[in-house]
Order: C-alpha cells, then sequence, then structure tokens
C-alpha cells in the first residue's frame, strides 16, 4: 500500500474534482459579480448586528437598493 495521498485515485476522479472545483469557483464569482448574494448576506448583517431590526423581504431590499442607486448614480460607469 502507498502512502501517497493520491494513492488509490483514478486519473478521471482528479480530474472531476478541478472541473468541481472550476465550476464551483466560476458560480461563486458570477453570482457576487451580479449581487445574487447580497440580500442573504444584508440578512446575516441585520441579524448579527441589529437583532431587533424588521428584516425585508428579498423584494423591499432590491426594490430599496435600485432607489437608492438611481437617487445617487455617482458610483455607475454610465
Amino acid at each position: 500500500m502507498s502512502s501517497h495521498p493520491a494513492a488509490g485515485r483514478t486519473a478521471d476522479g482528479g480530474v472531476l474534482a478541478v472541473v468541481r472545483r472550476g465550476w464551483r469557483a466560476l458560480a461563486w464569482y458570477v453570482t457576487g459579480v451580479l449581487g445574487e448574494s447580497d440580500y442573504p448576506r444584508y440578512v446575516a448583517h441585520l441579524r448579527r448586528v441589529h437583532p431587533d431590526a424588521v428584516v425585508p423581504t428579498a423584494r423591499e431590499f432590491w426594490r430599496d437598493r435600485y432607489a437608492e442607486q438611481d437617487a445617487t448614480p455617482a458610483a455607475r460607469c454610465c
């Protein structure tokens, strides 16, 4: 029996692991760029820092966020 960490793994298993890891990294990046994780992160922040605050629905969060972006467009390129 070999003491090498990859002993017993097939080449395909290693390739699949790399592909899965790459796919997860890409998905994490895309959802971050698109802002998909913003609402859950905001809710976690509210519960941690402001436990008595009313948590808005996802719809309310996005409506307020877009209203704020429209009111202060300086952060955008266009």
